[in-house]
């Protein structure tokens, strides 16, 4: 069986490069009736923190990338660390290292001054024929894994190909901290083994980590995982990707007014495509799904690709989720949201011009405040001549059939009336409707108030 997982550090929050991670790793399960395992490598203690923990698990949960096993926590693992640990110290595939701090960087700094690569010389490394010294007291040592001298780890990376490290490129790779606490390499390769995960799908920052963790299954006798390295995400303009650019917390695109289907569809296309498709759900995403078409060179993010599906998405989404989803964010804002008029009927006239669920609260929230146009606004469009058609039209408006197709009429026949063009009055009354100068069609945007609120605003300047 197919077994992925993501493995999220909690030292920040779940940003737009790991959400994309996770979702391959979700789909490439999916697709093939396999299982996705979320795991929090939570061993740095010191950044390690429950609020990113917390931002990790509600960011998968906003995206809808539902783990079959977990969340596992490292730290509830350290028993089993050791276990294997001392099981590679009994067997000679580990050693106990008495090198200082002081005197590794000395070493490194020796190194360096002759040209050579810094690295661990293997003092402390057991040899045939070889005497080591007596432990230093008060030293405590680390553990190191005994990488093998020669040959080399070679692996076929399923987005970047054939990849080949020599032995000779690796020192011996400290597993256990003086504190006897492990390393995460160490422990993503017990993980890894225990969880019987079948395929790593992960960042390339990572593939220098990978001939190490290689080489430590094989040490245990472990058959390695297939790896896939996926290429960074740059930015609009080709730089690393920032937080100017997107990279910003998952949850930061739930607040910015997001939905989870315009995200997960945009990550979708970042760096795999299935021939021109652009606009597909997730079920067809984890039908079509496979690394094959998983590029090797970097993705570029694009906003205004970002922002283009969102608001396909929104136009597509019904109007009783939109209320639901504005409605929270009217709520958070201190607007009480009355049920005249109906939020579903502003978000349905509404959403056709929108690009994200903010901008929909916007518009929505002059429908429930006290509205106070802007001064310039009304002198620049209650002009003298609008002043009699829009007294007339109020007039008007207390006995009409309260529908936009008799709200147009009635416009038409005071504009008629008073030979005006229909800018002239229908610029004054968009603004002290809604305070607004470009709406939907002003009789749509005026049917949607109650009759009584409606004359209250007009009357106002009248």
């Amino acid at each position: 069986m197919i077994r992925t997982r993501f493995a999220p550090s909690p030292t920040g929050f779940l940003h737009i490069g790991g959400a994309r991670t996770a979702l391959f790793s979700w789909a490439f399960a999916r697709h093939h009736g396999g299982k996705f395992v979320l795991r929090i490598e939570d061993t740095d203690v010191a950044r390690s923190t429950p609020e990113a923990v917390q931002a990790i698990l509600d960011g998968m949960d906003w995206l809808g990338l539902n783990h079959d096993e977990g969340p596992f926590y490292q730290m509830q693992r350290m028993d089993r660390y050791r276990e294997v640990i001392g099981q590679m110290l009994a067997s000679g595939l580990a050693y106990r290292c008495y090198t200082t701090p002081e005197e590794l960087e000395r070493m490194r700094e020796a190194q360096r001054d002759r040209g050579e690569k810094p690295r661990y010389d293997g003092a402390w490394r057991p040899e045939a024929g070889k005497t080591l010294p007596p432990p230093p007291a008060g030293v405590p040592p680390v553990v190191r894994f005994r990488n093998p001298k020669e040959g080399v780890v070679a692996w076929d990376d399923l987005v970047k190909g054939p990849i080949e490290i020599a032995n000779a490129e690796l020192d011996d790779l400290v597993i256990a901290r003086q504190d006897g606490t492990p390393t995460y390499n160490f422990c993503v390769v017990v993980d890894d083994w225990d969880m019987r995960i079948t395929h790593v799908i992960r960042g390339d920052d990572h593939v220098n980590n990978t001939p190490r963790q290689i080489n430590i299954f094989k040490a245990l006798g472990a058959e390695p995982p297939r790896f896939a390295h996926l290429s960074m995400i740059l930015g609009d303009d080709g730089q690393k990707l920032s937080k100017r650019h997107g990279a910003v917390s998952v949850m930061q695109y739930h607040e910015d007014g997001y939905l989870p289907e315009a995200v997960l569809n945009y990550l979708a296309r970042l760096g795999w495509s299935h021939g021109d498709d652009e606009v597909f759900s997730m079920q067809q995403f984890c039908y079509w799904f496979d690394l094959g078409h998983i590029t090797p060179s970097a993705a570029q993010f694009n906003t205004d690709k970002l922002n283009w599906l969102n608001a396909h998405y929104i136009r597509q989404a019904g109007n009783a989720r939109l209320a639901g989803l504005v409605g929270l964010r009217l709520e958070a804002r201190g607007v009480a949201v009355t049920d005249a008029p109906s939020l579903e009927a502003i978000v349905g006239l509404y959403k056709e011009r929108i690009v994200n669920l903010n901008e929909l609260a916007d518009a929505a929230e002059v429908f429930f405040i006290d509205l106070t146009p802007d001064a310039g606004l009304l002198a620049q469009h209650l002009t003298p001549e609008a002043r009699p058609a829009l007294a007339d039209f109020a007039a008007g408006l207390k006995d009409v059939a309260w529908e936009a197709p008799a709200i147009n009429a009635l416009i038409k026949q005071c504009i008629g009336a008073h030979g005006l063009k229909m800018p002239r009055l229908a610029m004054p009354l968009r603004i002290l409707l809604t305070g607004q100068a470009h709406t939907p069609s002003v009789d749509a945007v005026l049917a949607l108030f109650p009759r009584e609120l409606a004359l209250k605003r007009l009357s106002a300047v009248l």
